[in-house]
């Protein structure tokens, strides 16, 4: 990690931005959440403005924007709003954006999608499927089910979704300021992440999918429950290891603008294949998933954290029973266990180090 710098030393406070490269700007939101920021982007073009990410449809969002349309971007108006993927972080002041400015939405196809689905959902009650998932990951029924009473909801957090919007496809480019960003598609984290690509100037819209700091979760989730993100995740890395030059300024939606691409996708590589080597290390002894978290964590983890915590934990399982290293039974209680198909072997990355660093929620 020591081969990763980073150009500037504070972030930019609120009505404020940083410009990071010629028509590119650095801004911050916050989030009511131990990960309490999301950087966002701005592109200048001759015509206006290009939004990349949104913030939460929470807390000061909304007037921090305000702020920046009667300062800086007091000039030109809004002509494109960018989001990277659905997560509300990302999407969640999309629709009020594009409203506002009347301006298309970017985004891939399955990320729409997906965002639309989830914004349906109001919280209330667990659906039944959801219910299912959990405990088959080992987690008491009673605690889903006052889960179930908090639960509010990705359509509470984010606003209506833009009823149309313009399909961001792998090799998209869109012309902005006199610059190519050429569209790069990575899953794991989400369907259909879509980051930005500007090869000539060394510059990459990074989103969620290369962070500087902390991992990327990647789960998991109830209405997929036998999906295997994970070997998405490392299609997608590898990807952009063997795309992006070495030298680009990469521009994140979290922590801060970094140098350092190759060594921090390499990171990530070997951070979830020592994952992958602990827990089947760990299922010499059959477990389920919520017995692995202590695999996985070492730090005590929040409430607010459990639901991505288990997602990431089955998503090794589910990597691992799919290479066949794993075997996977529903036992009497209705849950999950999980046993070494190969426990004298050994492990699937036997040579990735075991304390590999742990990831972050």
């Amino acid at each position: 990690m020591n081969d990763i710098s980073y150009p500037h030393d504070t972030p930019p406070q609120k009505g404020e931005w940083l410009k990071v490269a010629e028509g590119v700007y650095w801004l911050q939101m916050t989030l009511p959440m131990s990960l309490d920021h999301i950087n966002l982007y701005v592109l200048e073009d001759d015509a206006g403005w290009w939004i990349v990410d949104t913030g939460m449809k929470t807390g000061d969002t909304q007037e921090r924007w305000q702020l920046l349309f009667d300062g800086p971007m007091a000039a030109k108006p809004v002509i494109g709003v960018i989001c990277t993927h659905m997560h509300p972080d990302h999407v969640g002041k999309a629709g009020w954006l594009c409203d506002y400015w009347r301006a298309p939405l970017y985004m891939s196809f399955g990320e729409y999608l997906a965002a639309r689905a989830f914004a349906s959902i109001k919280g209330g009650a667990l659906s039944w499927s959801t219910e299912q998932f959990y405990v088959r990951t080992g987690v008491n029924p009673e605690h889903l089910a006052a889960a179930g009473k908090k639960f509010r909801g990705f359509g509470n957090i984010v606003e209506p979704i833009p009823m149309s919007f313009q399909r961001l496809s792998e090799g998209t480019c869109l012309k902005i300021g006199g610059r190519e960003w050429r569209v790069m598609l990575g899953s794991g984290h989400s369907p259909e992440h879509a980051c930005l690509y500007a090869a000539e100037d060394k510059l990459l819209l990074s989103g969620d999918q290369i962070i500087p700091r902390i991992t990327s979760n990647v789960s998991v989730m109830p209405t997929e429950p036998d999906a295997n993100p994970l070997a998405e995740w490392f299609v997608a890395l590898n990807k952009f290891n063997n795309e992006i030059d070495p030298d680009t300024l990469v521009l994140p939606a979290h922590n801060a603008p970094f140098y350092g691409v190759r060594p921090r996708l390499e990171y990530l590589i070997a951070h979830h294949e020592g994952h992958l080597a602990e827990i089947e290390k760990a299922c010499k002894t059959e477990k389920c998933a919520l017995d692995l978290l202590g695999v996985l964590f070492k730090r005590r983890l929040e409430v607010s954290q459990m639901t991505l915590a288990i997602g990431e934990a089955v998503a090794h399982l589910n990597f691992l029973v799919q290479e066949g290293r794993l075997q996977r039974r529903l036992d009497e209680q209705g849950i999950y266990r999980y046993r070494s198909l190969f426990p004298d072997a050994p492990c699937y990355f036997s040579r990735v180090e075991s304390d590999s660093p742990l990831m972050e929620v």
